[in-house]
């Protein structure tokens, strides 16, 4: 591998870092246009492991703007990431994979705490815009809290 390629992978993660931690603000501020624009046309989100709803992204992310007002305090820390580039002979492709377990703390409307964990699996795909999420998947193991949880519609 030469370091031309080895360059291009570093830049490569660096991006799709990135793009997951926009995914976190994004959801945080309840900027739904922004949320939107994370994703390839054909991407897709399934939040069914905590509890939601799946689908296209955009349609998930209408479902995300009405559920979310319940939680008007939100804050998703997504750590411990894992990206994976496939690099068949050597040279990476358009396609990647992050796994990410995240804590999400949020607050009621009225001041009850809730706190949810779990694991993120985020695919990717490079596009001429740069790297965009292809699909999102959550996979909540734990949760504790006095607040309402909404179900999904």
């Amino acid at each position: 591998m030469t370091q031309r390629v080895d360059l291009a992978a570093v830049m490569d993660r660096l991006a799709i870092d990135e793009l997951v931690s926009r995914y976190a603000v994004a959801l945080d501020d309840a900027d739904w246009g922004a949320y939107r624009a994370l994703f390839t046309a054909d991407g897709r989100v399934d939040y069914r492991g905590p509890g939601g709803v799946e689908g296209p992204a955009s349609e998930v992310a209408d479902w995300l703007e009405r559920t979310l007002t319940a939680f008007p305090v939100r804050q998703h820390l997504i750590v411990n990431r894992r990206v994976r580039l496939p690099e068949p002979d050597g040279y990476p492709v358009g396609t990647a994979e992050l796994r990410a377990d995240y804590v999400s703390p949020m607050r009621t409307e009225s001041g009850d705490d809730f706190v949810s964990g779990g694991r993120y699996l985020f695919t990717a795909a490079r596009t001429e815009e740069g790297w965009l999420l292809s699909g999102v998947e959550v996979h909540e193991r734990w949760r504790r809290g006095s607040g309402v949880v909404p179900a999904g519609d």
